[in-house]
């Protein structure tokens, strides 16, 4: 597990939040509408991995895909947070990949089966440095893109997200108790690629960051 760090403070992972189809062209393209209220996930803290890092692909999958999203990285708090309250538990952000193998979560699903296991190996959670908060006016309309060997494969907006960052706290804060350290992954534009053994990936988000990874096959 790797610590995070905001203005030269270390601060400890607590849990990583995801939100599923919160962009429409995404859903479109995994064949699904996006949900009347937000969706929720859980990876686990011992999937992140530095920027520069290497991802490894498991022996279990065939298929392994990359997904850039926004994350915001709460330094508060709370229980049943109001939406106007919500922004105030935010001390920084970050570019977040959720890599996901893609064969095992559709295999899970056709299973009627939770799809922890696609999600939350080791390394699937690459993350950015971070950037305070104050640095970033308005989370909701940052250009987004994600590169693999140079080739542009997402290239969208947040402003394209349906539930919005204070949306999403709020939400979430209604089903769990949200703690200093959690990392909420906002979801994902569209493009979403598979990637393979030897790749370079590369995701911007305007305003906050780079994110850069290499791909290995786990040996």
């Amino acid at each position: 597990m790797i610590w995070l760090r905001v203005d030269g403070r270390r601060l400890r992972p607590a849990k990583i939040l995801c939100v599923a189809r919160n962009y429409p062209e995404h859903a479109k393209e995994s064949g699904g509408e996006v949900p009347e209220s937000p969706v929720f996930f859980l990876k686990p803290t011992t999937a992140l991995l530095a920027s520069g890092g290497t991802i490894l692909l498991p022996p279990q999958s065939h298929r392994v895909e990359l997904e850039c999203e926004l994350a915001a990285i709460l330094g508060t708090g709370g229980r049943d947070v109001p939406r106007a309250r919500a922004m105030g538990l935010v001390m920084g952000y970050a570019v977040i990949f959720d890599i996901t193998a893609r064969d095992l979560q559709q295999q899970a699903k056709e299973k009627g089966l939770p799809w922890t296991a696609a999600k939350g190996f080791d390394t699937f959670a690459p993350i950015s440095a971070i950037t305070p908060a104050k640095r970033v006016r308005d989370p909701n309309a940052l250009a987004i893109r994600a590169e693999i060997n140079g080739d542009v494969v997402q290239d969208s907006n947040t402003r394209e997200m349906v539930h919005k960052v204070p949306d999403l706290i709020a939400s979430a804060s209604r089903i769990m108790t949200l703690e200093r350290g959690d990392i909420l992954a906002t979801g994902t534009p569209a493009g979403v690629r598979e990637i393979r053994a030897g790749d370079r990936l590369r995701g911007t988000i305007e305003h906050v960051g780079l994110l850069e990874a290499r791909v290995a096959r786990k040996v």
